[in-house]
């Protein structure tokens, strides 16, 4: 990753950051961990940011009646699995935050972890309050805003996280695994 986008990175969540409840002493400034979210998952349950903390993360935003978009999203995260040896994929992780959470409630995400056969031991569909989703759709550098119909346009990114949540990789690629996130998984 250049220098440039570490810079804007560490400046974003720098600038976003709240009292750092979810960072750990040895977390990196960089590191998106320093910013407080409190994410409910597609189980009801509350968690941060940070929930897979010491595992490498796809994390990219969606929303579940996304009809073209965000399913591809979720297959091109599959399919980079797919690229990985099963030791990488043993640890790798996925989180999906919702840019929508009036109609992502956890048990619409649950359903759509069903539908789509999202591996839940090692994915997490997540929502926040939209003050949280702003928040982490400015430090991933996602944009995206309600349309009149209800839809959203939103920028299809899907961020790999090293071990202390520092970013390592970025794609726009949809559809395909990205060349540059597979080799920072090895």
């Amino acid at each position: 990753m250049n220098l440039f986008v570490k810079l804007l990175l560490c400046s974003a969540v720098a600038c976003f950051a709240e009292p750092a409840s979810q960072a750990a002493p040895s977390d990196p400034p960089e590191s998106i961990y320093h910013l407080q979210a409190r994410l409910t998952n597609q189980a009801g349950q509350v968690h941060g940011l940070d929930v897979y903390r010491g595992q490498p993360v796809l994390i990219t935003m969606f929303y579940g009646r996304c009809p073209m978009t965000c399913p591809l999203l979720i297959d091109t995260l599959k399919t980079i699995e797919r690229h990985t040896s099963a030791e990488q994929r043993a640890r790798l992780r996925v989180l999906m935050i919702s840019v929508n959470p009036e109609n992502d409630t956890p048990a619409a995400l649950h359903r759509l972890a069903k539908q789509r056969r999202i591996d839940l031991t090692r994915w997490t569909l997540a929502r926040a309050d939209e003050k949280t989703v702003r928040k982490i759709a400015a430090v991933l550098g996602i944009r995206y805003r309600k349309l009149p119909n209800g839809a959203y346009n939103h920028s299809s990114v899907i961020t790999l996280l090293d071990q202390n949540g520092v970013v390592v990789a970025r794609s726009s690629e949809i559809g395909k695994a990205d060349q540059a996130i597979l080799m920072q998984l090895k």
